[in-house]
């Protein structure tokens, strides 16, 4: 039976409640600290401040019996074996990554250590942060044997977190001895032993008593390295595809049949190639701009990352442009918006291309009719309803008598829309997908015009007012 080891994970935001519900899940004793008493009472009473899949289920499993949830840092660290630190680390105006969070962190935690204590690092920090944590607790009179500071990044996408977290393609420990390394291996036991996938109840995923993760041992600085490169690397291959699907457009090709055969190939794979108005969410932007600045300051150029945020920030531009071309003029136009999160699967709006692209229209003087399965109570904090913009409660009432409907998000649900209901909803059956949703060929059969991303030209309705009234 692995050892029960108690974790506090300072942050209850996506990577701090997941980490905290999936620790508990795989049978250790977790307190989750945040300085928010008003969400931190919401988790005490069993809801949830994000939306994510299984973690409503998870929580209310290990409620009160393997978590708990408390503003006390102090006593928190004290009673803790590790503490994963999952604070924020927003972009500063210089691209860098704003590590305030994690100094006043790693300062509070110092005023408590009296024993040996693993300090990880799980939110995405740059190279040497490590060093700079040690230098924190020390300066604040702690013993250098007293404690560790360790890296372990994640790996977690927005919508698919949990299991992620629980089945995922490898699990990286950045250490610089053993004893901490030993540590933080009887954490990741029940995965890397492949005990966990033998409960009955144990989420489904990929892994397998069979296959389970593998433990990457690394030293602090690489796994600070890998998790940084990896999130650029992903980011650089979305903007990839979205310029090979501009070249698409131009030379008269589909980039959905591109983009099969480049994913085709073992080298490459598809993950990651698919055409779009370009990546928002909480970590590639930011994760980008931190790696590029890194690099510049320890005297390297990395310009193929600037290309990167020009290119992804050309996207939205595009598609912006593909709009006004379809309606020729914006004022007065009515405008139905299907999706509002960065990615389907979250409620998570921060860099969301929709969210810019909709700001951009209502300048423009449209009439704008938004939903989402899971951001509109985010997005009317940003974006208040006005005269202009509406919320809907659904793709249909989204789309009544709008001059064309806009697919901004790529949640599973649009694709599933009754397209003849559809089609009579709209005042015209214009489309215009920004996530590449639908069949080319079905959508013409049914009379839309429909424009899409590195899909030459579009299919147009013959004529689309009498498409209508046919």
């Amino acid at each position: 039976m692995t050892e029960k080891i108690t974790i506090a994970v300072v942050g209850s935001g996506y990577v701090g409640l997941v980490a905290s519900v999936c620790f508990a899940e795989i049978g250790h004793r977790v307190i989750c600290v945040d300085n928010d008493e008003s969400k931190i009472a919401m988790l005490r009473g069993g809801e949830i401040p994000i939306f994510e899949e299984y973690l409503p289920e998870l929580l209310e499993r290990h409620r009160n019996t393997s978590i708990e949830f408390t503003t006390d840092l102090d006593a928190a660290t004290q009673k803790a074996q590790a503490i994963f630190v999952a604070v924020g680390t927003p972009q500063s105006q210089t691209g860098s990554a704003d590590l305030s969070y994690v100094d006043a962190v790693a300062s509070q935690i110092a005023r408590s250590i009296t024993e040996y204590k693993v300090i990880v690092e799980k939110s995405t920090v740059p190279v040497y942060t490590n060093e700079w944590i040690s230098r924190v607790i020390e300066r604040n009179g702690v013993p250098r044997e007293l404690f560790d500071v360790t890296s372990n990044p994640e790996f977690l996408r927005e919508g698919t977190a949990v299991v992620d977290f629980l089945h995922g393609d490898r699990i990286v420990i950045g250490v610089d001895n053993e004893r901490a390394a030993n540590l933080l291996r009887k954490i990741y036991e029940p995965l890397t032993s492949g005990e966990y996938y033998q409960m009955a109840d144990s989420v489904p995923g990929a892994r397998s008593e069979a296959d389970p993760p593998p433990l990457l041992q690394t030293s602090t600085k690489a796994a600070e390295l890998i998790k940084h490169a990896s999130n650029a690397f992903l980011a650089m291959k979305i903007s990839f595809i979205n310029v090979v699907s501009n070249i698409c457009e131009a030379a008269g090709a589909d980039v959905e049949e591109v983009s099969q055969g480049i994913g085709s190939d073992g080298r490459i794979g598809p993950k990651f190639l698919k055409a779009g108005i370009g990546y928002g969410g909480s970590c590639f932007p930011k994760d980008v701009a931190a790696f590029r600045y890194v690099a510049e300051q320890l005297g390297v150029d990395f310009g193929l990352l600037r290309e990167v945020e020009k290119i992804n920030a050309d996207q939205k531009r595009r598609f912006f442009q593909k709009v006004r071309s379809a309606l020729w003029t914006f004022r007065g136009k009515k405008l139905g918006i299907l999706g509002l999160a960065f990615k389907g699967g979250t409620d998570d709006i921060r860099e969301s291309p929709a969210i810019e692209l909709i700001s951009q229209f209502l300048k423009e003087g449209c009439i704008v009719s938004a939903y989402d399965p899971a951001a509109v109570e985010r997005t009317k904090e940003v974006l208040p309803p006005s005269g202009t913009l509406s919320y809907a409660k659904d793709s249909y009432e989204a789309a009544t008598d709008a001059d064309a409907l806009l697919i901004l998000t790529d949640w599973r649900e649009f694709t599933d829309l009754d397209l003849d209901r559809l089609r009579y909803t709209l005042r015209y059956p214009i489309v215009i997908d920004g996530r590449n949703l639908f069949d080319r060929a079905i959508m013409a059969e049914k009379g839309f015009t429909y424009l899409s991303v590195g899909r030459a030209g579009g299919v147009h309705a013959k004529d689309a007012l009498s498409s209508r009234l046919s």
